[in-house]
């Protein structure tokens, strides 16, 4: 199938003379001027130009071919300046991905201030960075890293996992078999109390428990809900556990509506990036987004 910008590329070789002057006009490489060429040629079946040493030369079949497209492009050359002035007079979007609960805690009060239009998805780290790479997201905020050559990721914060519980949980054993170390006996006496998750998956949950305990809990957590959010109004003045983000429960520490149970030992920590393409139409929008982000986070330590 012919493709139209085949055609775009004949048509300034033929006003301009030179490959050359036609690959700088259509801010493309000259051998991918010639290949356009080529291609339309093959196309036609026969020469369009003439090569010499200092101007292409259009034959008759490339003169005739130019006098039958020159009124249609010049009319979509005129449609797309029409749209590209339209895109220039709105606003820019930028779409972004990174996880509710840091949309909620980091961006979601600073939206209405944005100088430019925002869509937010949420999904998990490997969708995100795929849709980073096809373009269809412009940032993204993920602990992971890919190893697309495209892609750069910038650290901004770093995420501890924290037991904490409601602060009308009774926690006088478990504070007890803490300062003795008694790792099975903190084990099995966590293993039986009220444990919140989120209904996406118990990851957070899994990595604590194997980390603390090198195994995976044998328990079911009693309350599924949708967030960490959730999770957090569920513990406010109440009972239960749950594994949360150190970043995300802050405030409710500070407020004393949930306990910083145990900071785990060892620490389980990971660094949460910034990534982007290396090239991107958002450059200005993309670091003022960073910026907010980092003024409502923990500073990397």
């Amino acid at each position: 199938m012919v493709n139209l910008e085949w055609f775009r590329t004949f048509k300034v070789i033929y006003e301009a003379g030179t490959l050359s002057a036609a690959a700088q006009a259509l801010f493309i490489s000259q051998p991918g001027a010639s290949l356009h060429l080529s291609s339309l040629e093959s196309f036609a079946g026969h020469r369009l130009f003439d090569r010499d040493t200092r101007k292409m030369v259009a034959t008759e079949r490339g003169t005739m071919l130019y006098n039958f497209i020159i009124d249609h492009m010049n009319k979509l050359e005129e449609a797309e300046q029409i749209f590209h002035r339209k895109s220039k007079a709105e606003k820019p979007t930028v779409n972004i991905g990174m996880s509710i609960e840091i949309f909620q805690h980091m961006l979601e009060a600073h939206i209405s201030d944005l100088p430019f239009n925002l869509v937010t998805k949420f999904g998990d780290h490997s969708q995100m960075l795929q849709e980073l790479n096809n373009g269809t997201l412009d940032l993204i905020l993920t602990p992971q890293k890919g190893t697309q050559h495209n892609i750069e990721y910038k650290p901004f914060t770093n995420e501890r996992i924290v037991l904490v519980c409601g602060n009308q949980t009774d926690t006088t054993k478990f504070e007890e078999l803490l300062l003795k170390d008694d790792r099975p006996a903190l084990k099995d006496w966590l293993s039986s109390q009220i444990w919140y998750t989120t209904a996406s998956d118990m990851e957070q949950l899994k990595r604590f428990w194997s980390a603390s305990f090198d195994t995976l809990p044998s328990f079911r957590p009693k309350c599924v809900v949708p967030s960490f959010g959730s999770i957090l109004r569920c513990l406010s003045n109440n009972k239960g556990f749950a594994v949360v983000p150190d970043f995300l429960c802050n405030r409710e520490i500070a407020a004393k509506s949930v306990k910083l149970a145990w900071a785990g030992s060892p620490a389980l920590e990971s660094t949460l990036y910034f990534g982007k393409r290396k090239t991107t139409a958002y450059p200005e929008e993309i670091k003022y987004l960073e910026e907010i982000l980092v003024r409502n986070c923990s500073p990397l330590t």
